[in-house]
This record gives C-alpha cells, sequence and structure tokens, in this order.
C-alpha cells in the first residue's frame, strides 16, 4: 500500500520509526524490538538507513519482516551521500524485488572526512538528486522526503530552504517528514509558509520522547531544535532521575501530539528509538483518541 493511501484519510494516523542493527551479531535482538513495536498495529514503520548504505541490507530484511508477518506498512529509508549511481541503482533494484513501495529519499548525513570535498562531482548531492533517480527508474515507489520546522541547518534562510523543499515537491516527493521539534508552535508557523509557498503534500510531524537527560545533548547536535521553557524545567527537575525522567518524557510527547491532533495535524510519526516500551506507552496514552 502507498502511505498517501493512509496519509490522506480523515482518521488520525500515529507511525513508529526503528533503525536496523549494525552488525549481523545483533540482528536478532534489534529484530526482536522491530517485531515488537509492530505488534502495537501502528499506520506504518519505517526503517532507517545507516550511514554510506552500511546497513540496507538489514533496512530491507527489517522492513520485509514487518510487512509480511505484522500486516504493517512499511517505509524503507535510501540515502545517496557518498554512493554512485551503480550503488544507488541496485538499492532500487533490491527494494522492488522485497517488495517495498515506499521510499525515504535523503541526502544522509555527510561523512566527515567528505566535508571539504567539491560536492559537484558527486552523483547526488542533495536529496533532490536521489528523488529525481527514483522518478527515473520508473519504480512506482510512493517517496517521502524531510522536511525542517526550524530551516535546515545549511540553508541560510527560512526562504531559501523553503524553496529547495518546493524543488523536491516539484521532483516528485509525495509527502514530507519533518525533523524532531519540540514546541508545536514552529511547526504550525512552517506549515502556514510552506503552504503559502504552494507545498500541499501531506506533512507528517516528526516527535522525539525524550526519555533520558543524555538524548537532550544529543537531540540538540543532530537537530540544533529550540528547547522551550517548560522542556527545560522538565529536563532540569527530572534529569539525574531515569524512570521520572522517562515517564516525563513520554507525557511531553504525547501532550505534543494531542495538541497536534486537536489541531488538525493528523499524522504523526514517533522516533522511537527502538524502544518497545515507549511505542507502548505513547500508543495507549492515545487509545480512545486513535479509537484503538
Amino acid at each position: 500500500m502507498k502511505l498517501t493511501e493512509i496519509l490522506n484519510r480523515k482518521e488520525l494516523s500515529l507511525s513508529f520509526e526503528v533503525f536496523p542493527p549494525k552488525t549481523q551479531d545483533v540482528f536478532d535482538v534489534v529484530k526482536d524490538a522491530t517485531e515488537k513495536i509492530a505488534a502495537l498495529k501502528p499506520s506504518f514503520v519505517s526503517v532507517t538507513y545507516g550511514a554510506g548504505g552500511g546497513t540496507s541490507k538489514y533496512t530491507l530484511k527489517i522492513a520485509e519482516n514487518i510487512k509480511r508477518t505484522y500486516g504493517v506498512e512499511t517505509l524503507a529509508h535510501l540515502t545517496c551521500v557518498s554512493s554512485d549511481k551503480n550503488t544507488v541503482r541496485e538499492r532500487i533494484h533490491d527494494m522492488q524485488l522485497s517488495g517495498i513501495e515506499n521510499v525515504m529519499a535523503l541526502r544522509g548525513d555527510i561523512p566527515e572526512d567528505k566535508i571539504n570535498d567539491d560536492r559537484s562531482r558527486w552523483d547526488y548531492s542533495h536529496a533532490v538528486d536521489l528523488i529525481r533517480e527514483l522518478k527515473k527508474s520508473g519504480a512506482d515507489f510512493c517517496i517521502g522526503g524531510a522536511c525542517y520546522p526550524e530551516t535546515h541547518p545549511e540553508s541560510a534562510t527560512s526562504r531559501e530552504d523553503i524553496l529547495h523543499l518546493k524543488e523536491k515537491v516539484d521532483a516528485g516527493c509525495d509527502f514530507l517528514t519533518t525533523q524532531m521539534f519540540f514546541d508545536n508552535d514552529l511547526l504550525y508557523a512552517f506549515l502556514y509558509k510552506i503552504r503559502e509557498a504552494g507545498i500541499n503534500v501531506p506533512i507528517i510531524a516528526g516527535i522525539m520522547p525524550i526519555t533520558s537527560a543524555k538524548q537532550v545533548e544529543r537531540a540538540i547536535k543532530l537537530s540544533g531544535s529550540f528547547m522551550p521553557r517548560r522542556f527545560k524545567s522538565l529536563v532540569d527537575r527530572f534529569g539525574s532521575d531515569p524512570l521520572a525522567m522517562k515517564q516525563a518524557g513520554i507525557a511531553y510527547a504525547t501532550d505534543q501530539i494531542i495538541d497536534l491532533y486537536a489541531n488538525n495535524v493528523k499524522n504523526v510519526h514517533v522516533y522511537t528509538m527502538n524502544k518497545p516500551d515507549v511505542a507502548e506507552k505513547i500508543m495507549k496514552n492515545l487509545s480512545d483518541i486513535l479509537g484503538k
């Protein structure tokens, strides 16, 4: 099933993200965690793709297993940074053979040893290049892309960022998933701007439950997200107590999701970090809202 069929429904959707193992020796442990998350029957599950394609075979194995065993639709990530066209075309072929219908097209993080490279020499410099490759391949994929409510860190201005986002949509991107954010007002302002710019594809709001104090620093480093005062207060008060911090973090994420649903943002994606208990608690907190 194409994800646009789910995202364009009137019903609310809640999806989860999982990541594959980096090595075979932990495959079974990671597979078990992803199965427990899939067993919750979210709207769909997305499976990430390691830097440089290092987990590509595991991405497909996890995605295939979830779809086949649990009947839950999957979204397989694909990144193109540091990849040549032959490699990417092989990955596209592998996804077709695996029965994958939905692809998240991302540039990916640039390795530290390539930050100063001349990107004009790369086969793919930006996600839009990968989207064009996916469309050119003739594969019948539903294509997703990423967006940044607080502006992409490499864009000089919000206007420039939205112009690049429009370029991705015009190239064939069918829906967009946001980077994590902790202040819903930032998303609402972003949605107004992109709709004004003529970007009308479905938007999925990305929520990261912060369940430990250590995650805060990592979240800021990864996304540069603004941390509202009430969120900082939560971390200051409960950060030294792991159980309390976990409960408070889940409650904060739940509150964000409820507010999003109440304001007609009906598609929400939770970055679970492969934690089935976190996914389950959020699902239970929203059971009556979701009708599950």
